[in-house]
């Protein structure tokens, strides 16, 4: 079953339970935030709310904020869509009329897989001239936003150069009711459309759509290569073609089957201060100078859903749907890089903070040179620490990666600081936007003798130091320190410690991470720390133009001054939806 709009995806996921209609009244404004989060942790439904204050159409969250929902949406888990995409791909090469003939059914879907142009669609059954964005539910999702986001847009440009659409995911703060701001990220092809309108002195036009089929949302948020098209893409994952009309106020095609169509521009050199924002890393992203987005009308169906997303410290409704999206394209790796068994991007570090990948090792420090080869690729080239592990190694089990730091990591040979290279644009850690370090840790097997240490420790922690309130030791690897006081001279303390000389690392965190909980505890460490500002050896050298690292490895992940906050709901609001909780549900 594939899905041409919005709206009969709820009703099917309602027909199974899966969502809930929330009648009484709530506030755009930080209330349906605390109760999507909530609504999350509880692995609960996604919710329709139908009475928004202050706003003329209903709002729909948490509408795949779980993988069942989104096995509904795509038909199938999106593991075995990815597996079938791959398969296809590899049957057909190399190419033969027998391998054609065999794969003819799935060449079908691909075949479906494209653009169709249709003279009108439900997108554009009303319009709104001049455009009015105070009639939309926009939502403020915490107490420090620099305002109402949108926080779940679809925005589509066409190449200047090449007229090759992008369709993409970038929040958009609301300014009045016709403007807003477009936070293209680094590394967005949204943003690489802009780059080129600019250098050209022209305009891009912009549509942004909110409310597309399933299909069409999870396109929007995948890390394709440049160049290909979601909206080919997301034919693909529906199985046939993805329907556009044309604008009635841009010359663009837009999304035909969409509940809300935004239709305007971006001017070249224009910029306007943009956020705080509350993001998927857990804290705050400052406010900075980004693009305008101008409407010049709002075009929707009769009877329209608006739809919502919240992020902040995970888990949020982004967890399922970034590990769908790594489900769905992760087997194409392969196609570049036969030697990639298998990665996997943790949602608890946000992503692009932390990447374990598995690799069959051919020849010597070929992991290494795999490492390389994928921060140089799309958006993972963003990301900011690696661990290689043998093939044999489950990527998603980080006890198990723990066990192969242990067991196979030496700093001297299978550690790699690359520092001064580009940084997610969220990523603060370094207090330069879109600059800082990555590190890499091969903790592969091959041609590589176990080492020979005890492991484990020797002491307790808190005799090193008065500023350690508590500790965790994981796997006999990863000991991770709550301390006050200054972190950086107290790692550098205990990663000269013979006590501690059986453990592989020593990570510093501050009170507010929970170290009893794993996920907690993966975004305190990852969130928190910039490789070449933040981490010591038991020795460090040079060797002529080259550094040496050895003995234990010590990260200071406290929240440094100067790091924005991270992400809190007020008291005024947690009371408020403790209070009216039932309410809700009735």
């Amino acid at each position: 079953m594939s899905f041409n709009d919005l709206q009969s995806y709820l009703k099917a996921i309602e027909l199974k339970g899966d969502l809930k209609r929330v009648k009484v009244e709530v506030d755009p404004e930080l209330e349906i935030a605390e109760i999507a989060q909530r609504v999350v942790l509880e692995d609960g439904p996604a919710v329709l709310f139908e009475n928004v204050k202050g706003a003329k159409y209903p709002l729909a969250i948490n509408i795949m904020g779980s993988m069942r929902r989104i096995e509904t949406a795509l038909g199938r888990h999106p593991a075995e869509l990815g597996m079938e995409l791959i398969e296809t791909i590899e049957k057909l090469n190399p190419p033969s009329l027998k391998n054609l003939w065999s794969s003819r059914g799935r060449l079908m879907k691909l075949i479906a897989a494209r653009k169709k142009r249709v003279g009108s669609g439900i997108s554009q059954e009303e319009m709104d001239k001049p455009a009015d964005l105070t009639k939309l539910p926009i939502i403020k999702c915490w107490p420090g936003d620099g305002g109402r986001f949108i926080t779940f847009p679809l925005v589509l440009t066409y190449d200047p150069l090449n007229g090759r659409s992008n369709l993409g995911t970038y929040r958009m703060q609301m300014f009045d009711a016709a403007t807003t701001g477009m936070h293209w990220q680094i590394q967005k092809g949204g943003g690489f459309h802009y780059f080129q309108a600019e250098k050209l002195g022209k305009p891009l036009e912009v549509s942004v759509a909110i409310g597309g089929d399933p299909a069409l949302m999870l396109s929007a948020i995948m890390p394709l290569p440049e160049g290909i098209e979601e909206l080919i893409f997301s034919g693909i994952l529906r199985g046939k073609p993805t329907r556009l009309t044309r604008g009635k106020t841009v010359n663009m095609d837009v999304p035909a089957n969409a509940e809300f169509v935004l239709e305007g521009v971006v001017h070249p050199n224009e910029r306007r201060l943009e956020g705080p924002f509350g993001d998927h890393f857990g804290h705050y992203s400052e406010a900075a100078q980004f693009p305008v987005f101008h409407i010049n009308a709002i075009t929707h169906r009769k009877n329209p859903i608006y739809v919502a997303a919240v992020v902040g410290k995970p888990p949020q409704e982004d967890k399922a749907m970034g590990d769908a999206v790594q489900e769905i394209t992760r087997p194409a790796i392969r196609l570049i890089q036969p030697e990639v068994k298998d990665l996997w991007a943790y949602y608890q570090a946000g992503f692009h903070n932390f990447l374990v990948v598995a690799v069959e090792s051919r020849y010597t420090k070929e992991p290494m040179k795999s490492a390389l080869a994928l921060l140089g690729n799309g958006q993972l080239s963003l990301t900011k620490c690696v661990v290689l592990v043998d093939s044999t190694v489950s990527v998603r089990d980080f006890k198990a990666v723990l066990h192969e730091i242990r067991q196979y990591f030496d700093p001297k040979e299978d550690f790699l600081m690359l520092p001064k290279v580009p940084l997610d644009t969220l990523d603060f850690t370094s207090y330069k936007m879109h600059l800082g370090s990555k590190m890499v840790i091969d903790a592969t097997r091959a041609g590589k003798p176990q080492r020979s240490v005890r492991y484990g420790l020797h002491v307790d922690p808190k005799q090193l130091g008065p500023e350690i309130k508590r500790w965790r030791l994981l796997e006999d690897t990863l000991l991770v320190v709550q301390v006050a006081g200054d972190a950086k001279s107290i790692i550098s303390r205990l990663v000269k410690s013979e006590s501690l000389s059986g453990v592989s690392m020593v990570a510093a965190v501050s009170p507010d991470v929970q170290i009893d909980d794993e996920t907690n505890l993966l975004w305190g460490i990852f969130t928190r720390f910039d490789p070449a500002r933040d981490m010591v050896f038991t020795d460090m050298r040079m060797t002529e133009a080259a550094p040496l690292y050895s003995g234990v490895m010590g990260i200071d992940a406290t929240h440094k001054q100067g790091y924005p906050a991270p992400l809190e709901m007020t008291s005024e609001i947690k009371a408020k939806v403790d209070k009216r909780w039932g309410q809700y549900w009735k």
